[in-house]
């Protein structure tokens, strides 16, 4: 069965073209001209990745990842015209998967709906059960406990944890963990990890200006340690 993909963007001429070419992809596309209707099709269509422009009327992109994130864990790509790097991070820090900056390459950003859904295809295989330190990952339901303390996790921060606790101690740089997220990493894009991080931090340290879990290797970028510290250390 194909995956099926909602196109949210004011602008028919680009829900019309994105549908033309990721329906010649082999995609079921659904569309959506704002927020409002993109939530009334998401919870009707149910689908698998959504590409979601930000600036709209009625409803904006920020404020349907707001209500639609509190429903399902679906992957998001964010679709813009704003450069503002405020906007990136806050797309990022609302559960995004991903960004492409408007005027945007047909095939780059097909390359990376491809990642995405790849990555998630590969997660519904793994049936594994990770335990490093007091912390569980079940890859098969998705679940995180720390200290049986069950925290949720964006589909990002998620793969990120996975990454590194299945081989804790290992120091990843930024572009690796990119990697794992998107099928490949793209130039420039790289520092949207530390967003990742600093948001997974918030949910599984017991203080995440002083983290016990994921590490900051200097000059390289970020490591699962396998023991938690003491308290004091």
């Amino acid at each position: 069965m194909a995956k099926k993909i909602l196109v949210v963007d004011d602008k028919r001429e680009i829900r019309a073209l994105l549908k033309d070419y990721l329906t010649q992809e082999g995609y079921d596309v659904v569309e959506a001209a704002d927020g409002k209707d993109a939530l009334t099709a998401a919870r009707h269509e149910k689908p698998d990745l959504i590409v979601l422009d930000i600036m709209m009327p009625e409803m904006g992109g920020f404020e349907f990842m707001r209500i639609y994130s509190r429903e399902s864990a679906t992957p998001v790509i964010i679709l813009t015209a704003r450069l503002d790097e405020s906007d990136k991070v806050l797309g990022l820090e609302l559960g995004a998967d991903d960004y492409v900056t408007k005027p945007f390459s047909l095939r780059e950003l097909t390359a990376r709906v491809h990642a995405v859904l790849r990555r998630i295809e590969k997660q519904e295989i793994e049936k594994e059960i990770v335990r490093a330190a007091d912390i569980t990952l079940d890859r098969s339901t998705r679940q995180v406990t720390v200290a049986e303390r069950e925290v949720n996790l964006t589909p990002s921060e998620f793969d990120l944890l996975a990454a590194m606790m299945s081989v804790p101690g290992r120091a990843f740089n930024r572009m690796e963990l990119l990697d794992r997220l998107q099928g490949g990493a793209y130039e420039g894009y790289e520092r949207t990890i530390d967003v990742h991080i600093r948001n997974l931090r918030s949910k599984i340290e017991d203080d995440d200006a002083n983290p016990q879990y994921i590490e900051t290797v200097y000059g390289v970028g970020y490591r699962f340690s396998a023991r938690k510290k003491a308290a004091g250390k």
